[in-house]
């Protein structure tokens, strides 16, 4: 087996890569967000409640699903920047991740 260490990382790459993996995540939550507010204006709908509130609930459930992916996807990739850029100031000084390699 060898042995390999991972002594700098692509801080752009990992930026790009955790950014888009947390639009996705993103993605998924907006919908999730969204099923449950278009059941709550439905439910509000039907009994009785104010049809303004149940339309805006609506809409914002709706819009989580754009909303959502687009500040999960700044956020991870401002995380995976900031986590790339000090994986490599720390690995520069004690060293990197060993792997072993087949």
């Amino acid at each position: 087996m060898a042995k390999s260490v991972i002594r700098r990382l692509g801080v752009l790459s990992v930026a790009k890569l955790q950014g888009t993996l947390y639009a996705l995540l993103g993605l998924l939550a907006g919908a999730i967000f969204a099923l449950f507010s278009l059941f709550g204006a439905a439910l509000g709908s039907s009994l009785g409640s104010d049809h303004q509130g149940s339309i805006l609930g609506a809409a914002l459930g709706v819009g989580a699903i754009v909303l959502f992916p687009v500040l999960y996807g700044l956020l991870g990739f401002v995380v995976g920047l900031l986590g790339a850029a000090l994986y490599n100031l720390v690995a520069g000084i004690i060293g990197g991740i060993e792997i072993e390699l087949s």
